[in-house]
């Protein structure tokens, strides 16, 4: 896999309340979406992103960071599987459009393998 970007996952317990700290203070000040229970703020270069996270909404367990593979998500996932990592969500095109799923890495931490229709 190639990832194009990595972005962390930052869990909080409210957006809104969250949000002037990374868009005031940090000046992640573009808010590229916002589904409710993930948004997601990037500086206006472009060179720097977070995700605030209050709860995945499809996932059992919360990622810490998000892998934006492009088209080689099915790749990744099968890569993933043939290594016996723990699948922790399963390959899924979610509602919001993308096509991801959930890794355990053998540290614990749980990554986000996304891609995107733009990608």
């Amino acid at each position: 896999m190639r990832p194009t970007e990595i972005i962390a996952n930052l869990p909080v317990a409210d957006i809104d309340a969250a949000r002037s700290f990374y868009t005031d203070y940090l000046g992640l000040d573009q808010e590229l979406f916002n589904l409710g229970w993930v948004a997601h703020f990037r500086s206006p270069d472009g060179r720097a992103a977070v995700q605030l996270v209050t709860s995945d909404a499809t996932s059992p367990v919360d990622s810490v960071i998000s892998v934006r593979a492009g088209d080689e998500v099915d790749a990744a996932f099968e890569e993933a599987q043939r290594r016996g990592y723990e699948i922790v969500h399963p390959l899924t095109v979610e509602a919001w459009g993308v096509r991801r799923f959930l890794v355990r890495a053998p540290d614990g931490n749980v990554v986000n393998i996304v891609g995107h229709k733009d990608e």
